[in-house]
């Protein structure tokens, strides 16, 4: 039964709705980067670009090493998605195509760490980052989370709709496991891969509160930490200079969005349907 003309014009209102009440808040980022603190207090707020973006981007460098900042960002928000979707691929990969001994145990461990709470695992991973001497560094801020029950889960859910009947192939052509899951599972399984990517990056890119317990040098800290520490009490606010380090921050999320997003919604109801 097709809808009527009003049903349709209704619900493209109300699509366009959805989309501007979403990229309003970001578009405004970057107007208000662009902006003095003045015009960014003026009432009604200003919806158009100003002249002060160059000296707002002065003034955050003289503030804090944003670029050193964002280098540490993309070091730990990349090497933490690519090691997360790997592993996640391979271990999704073994629980939903190989049978072996306590497999729905084992996946019910896994399930067991996606139900509880980060903030309960803080002072035990804060331990034993201590213990190993990796307060400020790469190694603190990024083992951790190079897998998570979130990744595996995902990724068991997708590759059970993989045929098994090409693994099968593969095994009687003689390809070994390793040929199988590298040149015939992770092509085919890229669109679920790259949406696992994105969602990893996004999750790491403004993770906050771990860096902020282990990390203590300014030389390690992230954007999320960067941002905070502009907008200090004690100190005299610049709100311009926040908004531009915002704006930069925002960069490599939309560059890796926008690389993938091809992928991200076939990724995500890929696994929907049992091939």
């Amino acid at each position: 039964m097709r809808e009527s003309i009003p049903v349709r014009v209704l619900s493209y209102v109300f699509l366009v709705i959805a989309v501007v009440v979403s990229i309003y808040p970001i578009y405004w980022i970057y107007v208000a980067s662009t902006l003095s603190d003045g015009q960014i207090f003026h009432f009604p707020p200003a919806n158009w670009f100003g002249g002060h973006l160059l000296q707002n981007v002065r003034m955050l460098e003289s503030t804090m090493p944003v670029w050193r900042d964002l280098a540490n960002s993309i070091v730990v928000s990349g090497i933490t998605t690519i090691s997360v979707v790997f592993f996640s691929a391979m271990v999704g990969f073994a629980f939903a195509k190989y049978r072996f001994w306590a497999k729905s145990f084992l996946f019910f461990v896994v399930l067991i760490t996606i139900m509880i709470p980060m903030q309960t695992t803080l002072i035990p991973l804060f331990i034993i980052v201590t213990k190993l001497h990796w307060e400020n560094t790469y190694q603190g801020l990024i083992v951790p989370f190079l897998v998570n029950g979130f990744g595996v889960f995902f990724m068991r859910q997708q590759m059970q709709s993989f045929p098994s009947e090409l693994l099968e192939a593969s095994r009687i052509d003689g390809a070994s496991e390793f040929y199988t899951f590298f040149r015939i599972v992770m092509p085919n399984m890229l669109p679920s891969m790259a949406a696992l990517g994105i969602l990893t990056f996004l999750q790491q890119w403004g993770n906050f509160i771990w860096p902020l317990i282990v990390i203590n040098s300014r030389n390690m800290s992230t954007v999320p930490l960067m941002l905070e520490q502009l907008d200090q009490p004690g100190n005299v606010i610049h709100y311009g200079p926040i908004f531009a380090g915002a704006a930069i921050g925002l960069v490599p999320l939309m560059i890796v969005f926008v690389a993938l997003q091809r992928y991200f919604i076939s990724g995500m109801y890929s696994g929907s349907v049992k091939g």
